[in-house]
Parts: structure tokens; C-alpha cells; sequence
């Protein structure tokens, strides 16, 4: 599956922009034949909205999903977007999973909240491992700080997950983990992981870019630089299949010594 990596800070504080960028990268992504376009963490609002929290956050089935649906099922590409998630009186980070036909396929609430900001404004979510089926590959969803967490990654392993797709918005000083962190997850969880950021700087972040595509054996399918670029990568269901073979990390695996981590 072609899938295409939206490296784009969008239009901070304007949804209505940001629903516009996301149809036109779409529509590139449409175009190269794209089956899944990823969006990074907060897209839809931008990131540091702080006190706007509240106000600028939707439910998952919001007027924004039901937008984002619409622009999924005309250009006939699958979308993942973060987003601010209201539910009753509280906001989640999530990212949420639409298919090429605009069906709500899997929603997923940043468990993970990195430093005093998110953890002020956003309440963690609870459901470690979200999945979905697209396209013959199982599908999870991960934000951000939740893919440095080895325990988080190796959870959807054992799962069954084959492609996780990780909308982040990651800052300077900590480029090295798109450049290090992220392939070594996808080679010791032989899985393929999308790691899409956001880029500029926001209000005191400075986001790095460095988006990438990592596959099961390391290595890097595709690589954005430092500034807003829609980059394209393969995911394979047969290299991740040899890969799997040839590197038997879960078989191999010895529960009965792990107790001392949980």
C-alpha cells in the first residue's frame, strides 16, 4: 500500500484552513497512487492551542470527521489526522483512521502526554493497542510520545498489528528519535511505522520534520526534510512477510522473565 506522509503544520488555529490543505494533499496523494494519507498530531487545529482546548475540540463523529469523510471518499484515499476529541467535559489528543469510503474505521487517545502543556490540557486515554483492517493490512494508530515507550509498540506487535501510523509533533532537541528511535521500533517489532511531523515553530515549539517511513528491517522507505513536503513510501505485505521469517523476534520471545516490567 503507496502511502503518503503529510509533513505540514497546516494552518494553525483554523480548522477551515487546515481541512483545505488536507483536501489538496489528497488529492496529490490520490494522484501518485496513494492508498492511505497521514496526517501529524493536532493537525486539524494546530498544536499549541492551549486554553482553546476546549472550544476548538470535536467529537469523533464531529461536523470536522464528517468533512474529512467527504474528502476521503472523493478522492478514494484513505485518511489519518490528529485532532482535539471532546468527550463530555474532556478533550483527548487523538488521531482518528477514515477509509477511502469515508467510513470512521478506528479512534485512538494519546496515552502517553509529553511534559506539563499536554498534560494541563488533555486528559490520557486508556486503550493502548486501537487497530483497524485496511487494505489487507492490520492497521494501529499511535501519537507522538507513545512510540518512545518500547511496552506501547511491542503491545500492537503481539496484536497483529503489521502498519502503525504515528502522527507526532516533535521538537527540537529530539530529532534523533524520527532519525533512530522510530526505525528501531519497526525492525525489533518487524512491523512498517509512518512517523508524520509537524514542521516550524509554534508558539514556543519548534517542530523538526524528519518525517519517515520506517520498514521491519531498519531501514528507511521514505524521509522528509526539515520543511513542508508530502513524501511517499511503499509498505509491502511480502517484504513484511520475509522480514518476519527471517528475524523471529516475537517467536523467540521468553514472557516467563519479563514479569519484573509490569
Amino acid at each position: 500500500m503507496r502511502t503518503a506522509l503529510l509533513q505540514s503544520s497546516g494552518r494553525p488555529g483554523s480548522v477551515v484552513e487546515n481541512l483545505k490543505v488536507l483536501d489538496e494533499a489528497a488529492g496529490r496523494a490520490a494522484a501518485a497512487g496513494a492508498g492511505l494519507l497521514a496526517a501529524p498530531e493536532m493537525f486539524l487545529t494546530g498544536y499549541a492551542i492551549g486554553a482553546d482546548a476546549h472550544r476548538l475540540a470535536e467529537p469523533a463523529d464531529g461536523d470536522s470527521a464528517d468533512e474529512i469523510a467527504e474528502i476521503a471518499s472523493r478522492h478514494g484515499v484513505a485518511i489519518v489526522y490528529g485532532y482535539p476529541e471532546r468527550a463530555a467535559e474532556l478533550v483527548f489528543n487523538s488521531a482518528q483512521l477514515i477509509s477511502a469510503d469515508g467510513t470512521r474505521l478506528a479512534n485512538y487517545r494519546k496515552t502517553h502526554l509529553f511534559g506539563c502543556f499536554e498534560q494541563e490540557w488533555f486528559t490520557p486515554g486508556d486503550e493502548p493497542v486501537v487497530q483497524a483492517e485496511l487494505d489487507g493490512l492490520r492497521v494501529g494508530l499511535m501519537i507522538c510520545y507513545d512510540v518512545e515507550f518500547p511496552e506501547n509498540v511491542r503491545a500492537h506487535a503481539l496484536a497483529g498489528t503489521d502498519f502503525l501510523v504515528v502522527p507526532t509533533a516533535q521538537m527540537h532537541p529530539f530529532q534523533f528519535v524520527a532519525e533512530s528511535v522510530v526505525p528501531v521500533r519497526a525492525f525489533e517489532n518487524q512491523m512498517y511505522v509512518a512517523y508524520v511531523n509537524r514542521v516550524g515553530t509554534e508558539g514556543e515549539f519548534e517542530f523538526v520534520g524528519l518525517s519517515t517511513l520506517a520498514g521491519p528491517d531498519g531501514g528507511a522507505r521514505a524521509r522528509a526534510g526539515r520543511g513542508e513536503e508530502l513524501v511517499l513510501g511503499d509498505v509491502d505485505p511480502a517484504l513484511l512477510a520475509a522480514s518476519r521469517e527471517a528475524n523471529p523476534y516475537l517467536k523467540d520471545r521468553r514472557p516467563g522473565l519479563y514479569g519484573s516490567l509490569v
